[in-house]
Parts: structure tokens; sequence; C-alpha cells
């Protein structure tokens, strides 16, 4: 995939259009997790480096194409301001009269934050007239929010056909990790593929068996596979009206000669609740009344042995339930073993998702990997091997005539 990035760009004096991710986690005004912000500072100083006078895009939650004054991004002002360490503008709107004057009062390196762009039906809807009343702010538009990108939305999709485009630091990097992931990857390759239920991640098993050399399954969805293979599993999560989905994709991964690796040995209780009274048992054998919550040592052994011989690893959802310990000791265990490797020279390890980003940085190894992709759903679509309309407008380049912005 090609795309044009900040560093093939003339950017001193140009008023950049940078759509972000600004819809961070908010509880009682204050916002609990600053990692999308955070990871917009490059990208910020690169362009005040190269005297651009910067606007920022996002959206926050859903208003629906109304003003919501809950919903408003001034109080991410003062945020970015500390995060950033730099003076931010306000815009109380995202496009007409009120966005036109911040944009007109911006110096080189200066930054504007414009209000909520879903405050406007036009964004989701991805209008015309509204693309191009927010094209009229501009001269370059910027895209810095992978997340956003599985949206065909004015701001992630269409002004990348209104006007010169180029991918921001954070959507570079992301799109180079996803490269070596999955695009053209060192083999052999490994998914790790964790979580509740294979009726979410259906198309997700299904590309991913076209595509890698082992699919470690861990969860409630590998006791479905189990379940599929005739084991006994007790009274663990499992969906039995998937066991034939369950059948049709380690069907289609032999043929395809991808390994589909499941546990061996599992973590039993008979309650879920912190410190329960837990049993290993086989994997073949759980006892009628016990339900398993975790992958064993057996299988983190066999696992290893597997891990051992690749190059990449992809990872999404976890072995089983992290969150309460001491049940975590198996994703733990393997994000410990895959952050090593990579930590060596020998792995190329690429990880996403909320759950999996969750589990990693209680494994305490998420700045151990390669990439960890904060984009949620954006990242299981691309598991999925959908095409993300905001990546494919970078890539297409396609201005149309007589629509692309001239400079102010």
């Amino acid at each position: 995939m090609r795309f044009t990035t900040l560093k093939d760009m003339d950017l001193s004096g140009k008023r950049v259009l940078l759509r972000a991710d600004l819809n961070v986690p908010k509880q009682d005004g204050k916002v609990t997790d600053t990692t999308r912000i955070d990871r917009l500072k490059p990208t910020i100083d690169f362009l005040k480096d190269a005297g651009a006078k910067i606007l920022i895009l996002s959206h926050f939650g859903r208003p629906d194409g109304e003003q919501n004054s809950s919903l408003s991004l001034a109080f991410l002002v003062n945020v970015l301001q500390e995060r950033w360490g730099t003076d931010i503008k306000f815009a109380p709107d995202c496009i007409g009269p009120k966005a036109q004057s911040v944009a007109d009062s911006l110096g080189e390196g200066e930054i504007a934050l414009l209000e909520n762009l879903r405050f406007h039906k036009g964004e989701k809807a991805n209008d015309k007239d509204f693309i191009y009343a927010l094209a009229a702010l501009g001269d370059i538009y910027v895209n810095d929010a992978f997340s956003a990108a599985h949206r065909a939305h004015a701001s992630t999709e269409g002004l990348a056909h209104a006007m010169p485009c180029a991918a921001g630091l954070l959507m570079e990097a992301e799109l180079n990790a996803l490269e070596q992931a999955l695009g053209n990857p060192e083999k052999p390759v490994a998914a790790i593929t964790g979580g509740s239920k294979i009726s979410t991640k259906l198309s997700v098993l299904k590309n991913l068996v076209e595509k890698v050399d082992y699919l470690i399954l861990g969860g409630g969805m590998a006791n479905t596979f189990l379940l599929a293979q005739g084991a006994e599993i007790g009274n663990s999560l499992c969906e039995k009206d998937m066991l034939n989905e369950a059948k049709s994709i380690m069907a289609h991964a032999k043929e395809k000669g991808c390994e589909i690796i499941l546990p061996v040995d599992l973590v039993t209780v008979t309650e879920i609740s912190p410190g329960a009274e837990a049993q290993v048992v086989s994997s073949s054998a759980v006892p009628a009344d016990r339900m398993a919550i975790d992958a064993g040592p057996e299988t983190i052994a066999h696992i290893k042995t597997r891990i051992e011989n690749c190059k990449t690893v992809v990872w999404n959802g976890p072995m089983g339930v992290f969150e309460i310990k001491p049940f975590d000791a198996g994703t733990n265990a393997l994000a410990q073993l895959v952050a090593a490797a990579t930590q060596a020279g020998t792995l190329k390890s690429i990880a996403g998702g909320g759950d999996t980003v969750a589990a990693l940085e209680n494994a305490g190894v998420a700045d151990q990997f390669t990439y960890i992709s904060t984009a949620g759903g954006a990242f299981l679509e691309w598991l999925e091997g959908k095409t993300l309309p905001g990546v494919a407008a970078l890539s297409s380049r396609s201005v149309q005539p007589g629509k692309a912005v001239s400079s102010h």
C-alpha cells in the first residue's frame, strides 16, 4: 500500500486539517486515559516544527448530528495543553464563520481544536457540502486517526478526496506495523486469538487461517472448538450453536496448512471469583461441575514450542479471565514469552484490541511488543481482511477535478 506521508509534504505556512481521534474516556469531567492524546504528540510536534497552522478535527461520543454541550470538546483544551506543552485555541464550531475566524487567527506552529464533528449530520453521512465546508478551512488534510479509519465519514474518508492529503505519523506507524503483521510478514506467522465468543470473531478466524501458519486459540472460543472435537468441557463457557462453524474453520485451516492450536490443559473452578479454588485438568475431560477460566501450564509450554519457531506474532484477545487474579497466569505467561522473544530480536509482535491492550498492561509487557494498536474496531476489521475506507482514501490519492483547495 502506497500513501503520502508528512515527510513528503511542504507544510510551512500551510493550514493543516489534522483528523485525530480524541474520543477519549472521561469520568466526572476528567480524562481517565490519555493514551490517544499522547500518541498524537509526535505528529503535533512535527507539524509545529514544520511551521504548519494546525486545525484539529475530532468526534466525541454520539451526539447524532445535534448540538450537545455535554459532548463538547472544549473540556479537552486544558488537557491537550498540559500533555503537549503548547497553547491550544478552541473554535465553537468545526465549519462556518466561527471556525473560519479561528483558522484565520493562527500563526505558523499554532494549534486550534475545532468543535465536535458529529454535531453535524453531514459528518457521518459523508455529505459533500459538509466535506467542502471543512476543506475550505485548510490547505492540506492529514489523517492520524487509524482508530476511526473503518468509518466512511466526511472527516475520515471524504476529505482525502477533496484536497491534498497525507498520513500522520501515528497512522503511518500503524499501517507499517499491520503490513509487517499480515500484509507482508516474516514467516512463520502465529496469530493468538482469545475472547469469549467465536461468533463475534468469525470473520477474523476465517481470514487468519488463510494468512498464518499457526492459529492459537484461548478463552471461551477455544472451548467451542474443543467441544466440536468431542471434548468434555463441563460447565465452561461455549457456543453450542457455533459447533458447525468451528468444524468448518478447522477443515479450512487443514486445507490451507494452518495448524490450529487448542489448550491441552485448563485451569478450572466451580465459580468465578477472586481466589476461587482452582484445579488444572485435561482440556478433554473438564468435570461437569467445573468451568475453564485460563490456559494451563502444559498449554503454555506447548505454545512456546510453536512461538520459538515463528518470526511474527499477531495477538488479539486474552487466554482467559485475566481480570481476576490469579487467573491471569496463562495470559501473563504467554505475553511474557512473546515479549522476551521480541526483546531478543527474534520476533515481531503486533497486538491490538481493548481487552488485549489491558491484558498486556496487566502482564507488564505492553512496552515490550513491536507495536500495540489502540484502534479497537478498526484493528478488528483489519484482522477480518476488510478494506478500511479511511486507509483506502489515503492510498488512492484521488483529488476531484476542480475541488482541490488552494493555499491560503
